[in-house]
């Protein structure tokens, strides 16, 4: 099985789920807080180790209560975390969450030592950069890193998973570089100009991305599932019905589980499949690492 490394963002979540998110300069009270684990990268790797990928981690944390606490909490995990750098001059990610009694949510992070994983940390992790391997990646780190990563893993032959979170501009020389990229309606949407609605406008914003040399396409689409395209075929996978209570990290969790059915052998739209099962499990769970499934509940 082929090996997965995750390059991204890890925070430490505090979260207050109430009955309403608040307007703008609003205070909503009768919430109930909690603090988890978190962030995109930290999120995906969790997934992916849980659904039983053999999953390499590199990052960036504080040293900090809450740098420690992520380490203890990735050796728990099973992730394999000898590029896990910390920092002596930055402190450990945070988000602050509110989730709604329907699950939806709003975010604001102070991105700490995940600022400064920088491309000489992944020239130290390049033993792991092996062919057949897979690397996935989301934009909660500097993009030059990003874009470092990007070309160290395609010179060594390795498959590149780009989730496109949070959307920001990207190069175009950037695309080639890509086997997949998986971002949801509001990041398609920022990155092409065209708002996915329909089939023809699926159809159109994939074909924005493949036309740039992105090998594979899959937008997802929170509860109506995902949508997939390649330049030979094209398909929708619906998302199983749930009950939501927090869809935080729900991609995240797509993300980790969708490189796991791939790093296995399975063909892609069975993967695609693999991964709206898990994040639909996910979102019947609060938290965003606690949240991620294992492998026995799909």
């Amino acid at each position: 099985m082929a090996k997965i490394i995750v390059i991204g963002s890890s925070n430490t979540d505090m979260v207050i789920q109430s009955d309403r998110l608040p307007a703008p300069g609003e205070t909503v009270l009768g919430g109930t807080f909690f603090m988890n684990p978190g962030g995109k990268g930290a999120n995906q790797a969790v997934a992916a180790a849980r659904l039983g990928g053999e999953t390499y981690f590199i990052t960036k944390v504080g040293k900090d209560v809450f740098g420690e606490s992520a380490l203890k909490q990735f050796a728990q995990e099973g992730i394999h975390g000898q590029f896990i750098f910390q920092d002596d001059l930055h402190p450990s990610g945070i988000a602050l969450i509110n989730v709604d009694t329907h699950g939806e949510n709003s975010i604001t992070v102070a991105s700490g030592a995940n600022a400064h994983l920088m491309p000489q940390d992944i020239k130290a992790a390049v033993s792991l950069f092996q062919p057949g391997n897979c690397i996935l990646l989301q934009l909660e780190i500097p993009l030059e890193t990003v874009i470092y990563s990007v070309q160290q893993a395609k010179q060594a032959g390795l498959s590149v998973v780009l989730n496109p979170a949070p959307a920001c501009e990207l190069p175009e020389s950037l695309y080639a570089d890509l086997d997949i990229i998986t971002p949801n309606e509001t990041e398609t949407e920022f990155l092409t100009g065209i708002q996915p609605v329909d089939e023809a406008s699926l159809i159109q914003a994939s074909d924005y991305f493949l036309s740039r040399g992105v090998k594979r396409v899959v937008i997802t689409r929170g509860s109506q599932g995902a949508y997939w395209k390649t330049k030979e075929s094209s398909g929708h996978i619906l998302a199983q019905q749930v009950v939501a209570v927090d869809s935080t990290a729900a991609g995240d969790c797509f993300n980790g589980a969708l490189v796991v059915a791939l790093s296995e052998g399975q063909d892609f739209e069975q993967a695609i499949a693999f991964a709206c099962r898990a994040a639909a499990i996910s979102v019947t769970q609060l938290g965003a690492q606690a949240s991620m499934p294992r492998r026995e509940q799909l």
